[in-house]
């Protein structure tokens, strides 16, 4: 199985990602989409995977590069190929469904409590019905049409979303790593002011080893997605 992530600053780390789909014996192929570069098509790759990132997806003007990745995006989406989005991943995903980015009224950053919904879906199995994840954001996303709404916080009613079997949007970082949080700290140290959902970083650092249970969580979404892969190539 050949797997492609969307990388969009350069600390940002995929190696969550990376370990699982070596334990799984597939190629992950990391690709910077603001290089410009030509992107591999659709059919060379199985799933796709849309990382976080600073920028907000309505930025084009700042980032002409986005313009391309939405097309990218919604390409791989109408070959049927299973993709996850996280944060600006999951945000570029509503968008390109039809959905909405726009300012959350509260920017989120630190370890907040996450609700799931009423709704089921696969990809969520095994997720509990509250748990506590990594969140940088300050914007957030609109339910696309035909999208379950799959989780929410107190700060943000969007957390995450399923669109079909194949595509999932998820606001909340479970892929972050204690060395990654770190360098977010310290390069972004400017957006740690006195908000309501603004941790300091000092109670940011002392949680990050709730990083642990977050990996095996994204572990779970990664397996769900890699079988519905395996059903369209049966």
């Amino acid at each position: 199985m050949n797997i492609i992530a969307l990388k969009h600053f350069s600390f940002d780390d995929e190696s969550v990602i990376a370990s699982w789909a070596s334990h799984q014996g597939f190629t992950l192929r990391v690709l910077d989409p603001s290089e410009g570069k030509e992107l591999p098509p659709a059919a060379s790759y199985d799933m796709l995977v849309i990382l976080g990132g600073p920028m907000s997806v309505y930025q084009e003007d700042k980032y002409p590069w986005l313009a391309a990745e939405k097309r990218y995006i919604r390409a791989g989406i109408d070959a049927g190929k299973s993709v996850l989005g996280i944060c600006l991943g999951a945000q570029l995903l509503s968008e390109v469904l039809g959905g909405t980015v726009s300012r959350n009224p509260q920017k989120e950053i630190g370890w907040h409590e996450v609700r799931r919904t009423e709704e089921e879906h696969a990809a969520f199995e095994g997720i509990p019905q509250s748990f506590v994840s990594f969140q940088w954001h300050g914007d957030t996303f609109a339910l696309p049409d035909g999208a379950k709404r799959l989780a929410y916080s107190e700060a943000c009613g969007e957390q995450a979303f399923a669109y079909g079997e194949s595509v999932v949007g998820l606001q909340f970082h479970l892929e972050a790593t204690p060395p990654c949080i770190a360098t977010m700290l310290d390069v972004w140290s400017h957006e740690l002011v006195d908000e309501p959902y603004i941790q300091p970083a000092s109670i940011i650092t002392a949680q990050t080893e709730r990083s642990i249970a977050s990996h095996a969580m994204l572990t779970g979404i990664l397996d769900h997605m890699a079988a519905q892969v395996k059903q369209v190539i049966r």
